[in-house]
Order: structure tokens, then C-alpha cells, then sequence
């Protein structure tokens, strides 16, 4: 579904950059155990309060959905992987737009007001700029030879946990998936421009922002919608 509404463009040296988002609704649920995007909170699907937000921030929006529920739900096949499937989305964005915006369609309450911190961050000077939040538990590296062995304990002050939307500047986040395709597929793609050399930036991100993956997530966000009326 396309919903209309690197070096500096034409419109973002007038002040204006053209902002689309695509929304990425094409996972399979294994680990929620269906369709999760589908799910109801409140009195909308999942996906559908993604894309309503993604749309207030955004010139346009792109919805990428299972490759099977594209026809019926009007949007772009997702594809075997996140990336293949962000790529899939970023096909259909204008070529003249300026600044995209990457979102989770199982991330329900990111505010407006976090996609324009993202966009801001893009408009000031970097290549991609992440939402984030702190991390209150000690992380450990453990080896992945099966052993449970640590190997390491990371500076929790230096750990964030990353959200979405992101933002990216389009000829970078274009010219990332470009590279990336035959060396990462990346669990997000601020990493494909880190791989590229590009400058991500982090903001604040929103405890509220919380990602479905458990039923328990989806009983949360049902929770929350309540406390809302």
C-alpha cells in the first residue's frame, strides 16, 4: 500500500525535505505464533495504528505486508528477510524523496513526536538516526559454540536498546541496501549504514514504545489502550 499524503536535495536546501516512511508488517509471527500485525488493540489492527502514525509524520507511506496479504491488503510483498522486505518497500518511495523513515508495524505507540525527533536529527546532518533507550540490565557476551561460557561484560553506561521509526537520509539508506545485499541481512538498517560508513546518531526514544513479539506484549498493549480512555 502506498498511501500519498547523502548530498543535499533541491527541496531540503529550500527547508522542505520530502519525508516518506515505510511501514514493515511482513514477519510471519514464529515467535508470537501468528500474524501479530493483524492483532486488535483497541479498536485497530496493529499495523493499522503504525501506519496511522507513520502517515501524520510523513508525505507518504508504504505498508509491506506478507507476500500472500499483499493483493488483499493493497500493499507491497514483503520478502525472505527484514531487509529483503525494507527493500521491497523502498522501491515504491519517490525517487526524489529525501528522507526515509523505516517503522515496525508491531511497534503501535511511537508517538508522532518521535518520528520527528528522528527526521530532525537527519535534517541537522546524519546519515540515520535511531530512537533508543537505556539499558538497565547487565548485558553478557556468551560464546556461541553452545557452551554458556561469558566471554565478556559490556559497559552497561555504553548499551542502548534500539527502537524504530528510524530515519535515514534516502540516498544513504539506499546506497546501504545496495551494499548490503549479498554481505548482511541486517536485524535493522542502521546497521547496513553502519556497515557503509554513514553517520547514525541516536535520540531518546519512548518507554512506551514497546514491540509486540509475545502474546504477553500483545495483553500489554491491550492493557495500555484501556488506561488511554
Amino acid at each position: 500500500m502506498v498511501l500519498p499524503c547523502g548530498s543535499m536535495t533541491s527541496s531540503e536546501q529550500h527547508g522542505h525535505p520530502r519525508v516518506w516512511s515505510i511501514v514493515v508488517g511482513a514477519g510471519s509471527g514464529s515467535r508470537f505464533g501468528g500474524l501479530k500485525q493483524y492483532e486488535i488493540v483497541g479498536n485497530q489492527r496493529v499495523i493499522d495504528r503504525s501506519v496511522a502514525t507513520a502517515r501524520l509524520a510523513s508525505e507518504g507511506v508504504v505498508v509491506v505486508v506478507p507476500a500472500a496479504d499483499a493483493e488483499t491488503e493493497g500493499g507491497v510483498a514483503g520478502g525472505a528477510s527484514r531487509s529483503e522486505s525494507v527493500r521491497n518497500g523502498l522501491d515504491q518511495v519517490p525517487a526524489d524523496a529525501d528522507i526515509v523513515c523505516v517503522h515496525d508495524a508491531a511497534r503501535p505507540f511511537a508517538s508522532v513526536q518521535l518520528f520527528e525527533y528522528v527526521i530532525a536529527a537527519v535534517r541537522a546532518g546524519a546519515d540515520a538516526a535511531i530512537p533508543a533507550v537505556p539499558v538497565t540490565d547487565t548485558i553478557k557476551i556468551v560464546a556461541t559454540d553452545g557452551s554458556g561460557r561469558v566471554e565478556s561484560t559490556p559497559e552497561r553506561s555504553t548499551l542502548v536498546a534500539v527502537q524504530t521509526p528510524q530515519a535515514f537520509r534516502a540516498s544513504a539508506l539506499r546506497n546501504a541496501h545496495a551494499e548490503g545485499d549479498n554481505r548482511i541481512d541486517a536485524t535493522d538498517d542502521a546497521m547496513l549504514v553502519e556497515h557503509a560508513g554513514g553517520v547514525v546518531v541516536v535520540v531518546a526514544g519512548e518507554q512506551r514504545n514497546r514491540k509486540i513479539t509475545t502474546p504477553e506484549d500483545l495483553e500489554w498493549a491491550r492493557r495500555e489502550v484501556e488506561h488511554d480512555f
